[in-house]
């Protein structure tokens, strides 16, 4: 999810570069809502690796697909070997990417591959991939551009929230992929009871449906009451409720970049203190993104295996996310 968002700018990059070339995107099953309504995308080819391109024969077939498009050149923003070899075998003739030691010989243009110190934001190592065809890419914020069939399914929902259309409300993301992304689950519900008690207006406790119990006990450690939300949704409909929400707090994990992509306030939580890993490289974007992060002394991280339980997560305090959720909800305009 994060990693098609932060891919935006050099797609915008590669429009501007290229305007008359029918330029597609393929993706996994669900991202492809991001993408929908995108003026730089002239097509979403979705490949599901898990389901329907499942096994030898599907992917045999996926590639038939693709090689009848006769696409001229690959962008690969983020290498693997099966993703490499599927551009080598569609016969697109020209496959530029990240040498990462995977399968790297089915590339024809090998970009050192230096991300894993993070020495910039990984929106600038996708626009390197332009950068190598000798292309001065202009750098710009991502964009996911909201359809009218979300937005009143957004509407929808936040009605049977009893969430009225004139309220401001604060979404609390308190998920992620790994526990050493994960803020404490208590200083989600302190946060939200501040939040209700201090500047009065609504918390919404939201998280896909596998994740709901995380959710759940945040909800139970609340001395106020928030509003749950933890049902299916498609992406483009969580990137429209991001889109109408005053705030929004997230772990490091890809709804924040949903959230800053559609120009939402939204404070982000980052823990590890690898270099690859860091808010340099992966923090969202946008003037109303604010990331932060506590280095507290490790040399290496052993991101979930953690030895030190996690000081780093827990060095940011409540107070401090308070402070900053109140200067981007001071910046807003009143109702």
């Amino acid at each position: 999810m994060g990693d098609v968002v932060l891919s935006l700018p050099a797609i915008k990059a590669a429009r501007k570069a290229f305007p008359g070339a029918h330029i597609a995107i393929m993706v996994q099953p669900r991202i492809d809502d991001l993408l929908k309504g995108n003026p730089d995308i002239d097509e979403v080819i979705v490949y599901d690796k898990n389901k329907k391109h499942k096994g030898f024969l599907r992917n045999v077939s996926f590639i038939k697909q693709l090689r009848s498009k006769r696409f001229d050149m690959a962008l690969i923003f983020h290498t693997t070997r099966r993703i490499n070899l599927i551009c080598f075998l569609a016969g697109i003739p020209r496959r530029i990417g990240y040498a990462r030691g995977k399968a790297d010989f089915f590339l024809t243009d090998k970009i050192k591959y230096t991300k894993k110190f993070g020495e910039k934001h990984e929106a600038e190592y996708s626009l390197d991939i332009l950068r190598h065809l000798g292309i001065n890419p202009e750098f710009s914020l991502p964009a996911i551009y909201v359809q009218n069939e979300d937005e009143r399914k957004a509407e929808s929902i936040l009605k049977n929230l009893n969430v009225r259309p004139i309220e401001k409300f604060a979404i609390l993301h308190p998920g992620a992929s790994c526990a050493s992304k994960m803020w404490p689950l208590e200083n989600f519900a302190r946060i939200g009871d501040m939040l209700i008690e201090n500047l009065k207006i609504k918390v919404i406790i939201n998280l896909a449906p596998d994740q709901a119990g995380l959710g759940e006990k945040v909800r139970d450690m609340m001395n106020s009451k928030p509003v749950f939300f933890c049902e299916p949704t498609t992406l483009g409909e969580l990137a429209a409720l991001f889109k109408k929400a005053s705030l929004v707090i997230s772990n490091d994990s890809g709804p924040g970049h949903v959230a800053s992509g559609v120009g939402a306030p939204v404070i982000s939580i980052f823990g590890r203190n690898q270099k690859g890993l860091s808010p340099v490289r992966w923090r969202p974007l946008g003037s109303k993104a604010i990331a932060i992060h506590k280095d507290v002394g490790c040399a290496d991280c052993l991101a979930h295996d953690c030895k030190k339980d996690f000081m780093c997560l827990k060095a940011i305090t409540v107070e401090e996310v308070f402070g900053e959720a109140k200067k981007l909800l001071n910046s807003q305009i009143l109702i």
